[in-house]
Formats: structure tokens, sequence, C-alpha cells
């Protein structure tokens, strides 16, 4: 059964440290728009435990995302009640990219790498680094800017060096007891060298200086290697997640789903997020 006080804990300071362009609150829901840069900065999400959704609701929920020129995406964490899922599915929206959030204790062992350069806020040289590595549609540097930049919590850009060359990208958010991970990337020509397992490690001991005692971060279900990383690192599922999604006639996820949704899965390195 999952535990709704730690999905709303942890939903919460997600909130605060991926930002959204925009938000509309409706009935114990959270709706989020970032012009389709990420699937959680562009969902729905309930708030309130045992949220309801009806027929009437979602046909709010589609408009809001219309207007903004998306298909609506919710997601669905535990938190809502039981009975969104078969609304959802009545409605024709479709599974999509489940997903886990996973959290691991913060100890005294952790060490920052040497290598590894961080800053509180985000310069212009690492988010267009950073976007690049990433590639794709999660190439958008200006978006990734304007998202990190409206972070308040105490933060870490980080950049691990090797050769003296920036070579994998990340950051983590510190709120209430909490370091979030997030948009660990490798260079593609680097990978399986060991670098994500670096800078995570780093990220996780900023984060307890910072005065964390655990680390949070989502991964999509589906990447067995950044699993294997993760588990090696302390960190076990505390809830997961999906996201219902418009479909195509034949009944997979409609080609005019936000990029993101389509396409991130293919950015990152195996320590990718969700």
């Amino acid at each position: 059964m999952t535990d709704r006080a730690t999905v709303a804990a942890l939903e919460a300071r997600l909130v605060n440290a991926w930002p959204s362009f925009e938000v509309e609150l409706a009935d114990g829901w959270l709706l989020r728009f970032a012009e389709g840069y990420s699937k959680r900065a562009n969902s729905a999400t309930a708030i309130v435990p045992g949220a309801r959704l009806d027929p009437d609701l979602l046909a709010h929920m589609r408009r809001s995302f219309d207007e903004r020129g998306l298909p609506v995406c919710v997601r669905l964490t535990g938190l809502e009640d039981e009975a969104c899922d078969a609304v959802l599915a009545g409605a024709g929206l479709v599974l999509h990219d489940p997903s886990l959030v996973m959290v691991a204790g913060l100890d005294a062992t952790l060490a920052r790498d040497p290598a590894m350069i961080v800053r509180p806020v985000a310069k212009p040289s690492w988010i267009a680094a950073a976007a690049a590595a990433y590639g794709g549609d999660k190439a958008d540097g200006d978006k990734l800017g304007r998202i990190v930049r409206q972070i308040r919590q105490p933060a870490a850009f980080a950049s691990l060096l090797l050769d003296g060359e920036a070579a994998a990208f990340g950051f983590a958010v510190a709120e209430r007891g909490y370091v979030g991970l997030y948009d660990i990337v490798v260079a593609p020509n680097l990978r399986g060298l060991g670098l994500g397992r670096r800078l995570v490690t780093g990220l996780m001991a900023w984060g307890r200086d910072a005065g964390a005692t655990r680390a949070y971060l989502q991964m999509r279900e589906a990447n067995e290697v950044a699993h294997g990383l993760y588990r090696s690192l302390g960190f076990a599922t505390a809830y997961r997640y999906t996201q219902r999604v418009p479909a195509d006639d034949s009944g997979r996820v409609a080609t005019t789903a936000p990029a993101a949704i389509n396409r991130q899965d293919k950015a990152s390195e195996a320590v990718g997020d969700a």
C-alpha cells in the first residue's frame, strides 16, 4: 500500500525543485505547464490525499492543457483516489512510462569528488553544456534555464571534470531534510566509465553537508542499468507512479504528446530522470 504521507512530502518538494512556468489548482489537483519541457513540469498531479476525478474535472484539465498547445498528461502517484485510474482509462487515456521515486539515507562516509565543480546557481555555460549532453528535445537550453532559475531552495549545479573537461552534469536541491537529485547526465561519448556514480555520490555528499538526511530521485522503471546503480548506492523504492496520456487510433501513445514524453528517455545516460 502506498504511504500517502511520504508521497505528499516528496511531491511537494518536487514542485519546488523542478518549477514549471505556470500552475493551476483544481479540486485537489495541481496542473503544471512548461511548454512541453519534461513530463513532470507538464502534468496534472493530485496534491490532496484522496483527490477525486470525474469527467467534468477531466474535461477542465483537457481544456487547460489544450489552451497551451499540450495534450493532457495525468500523473498517478497513489495520492489520488483509487477510482481515478478507471476514469482516465474510460476516457481513452493510456498508461505510459511507469517510474519510480527512490530514497536513500545519507551517511558520513559520503565524500565530494575532487573533480566535481559545484555552484549555487546555474551559469549560462552550465545550462548550455548540460542541455547539449541531454540532446533531443531536452537540448533546449532556454527552457532548461527558465526552469532552474526559478528554484528558490539551496541548490548545487554540478559538473564533473574528466581530463579538465566537463563530462557529466546534474543538480541537487535541498529542502526540509531531503536532497533531490535531478537531471543527471553524462556526455554521450563518455558513458560507461562510472562518471554517473561519481556525480551522484558527490551530490549526495553535498546534500548531507546542506543538512539533509535523505536523498530522493526519480527514474524510469524500465531503466535497469540505472536501477542497479541506485540500488548499489542504497536507494530503495518509496513509491511508483505512471502517467495517463492520449492515445492515437491504434491505442498507442499519441504522437502529439509533448516531445519529452516521447523522447526524453533517450536523452540521458542510464541514470536519467523521469
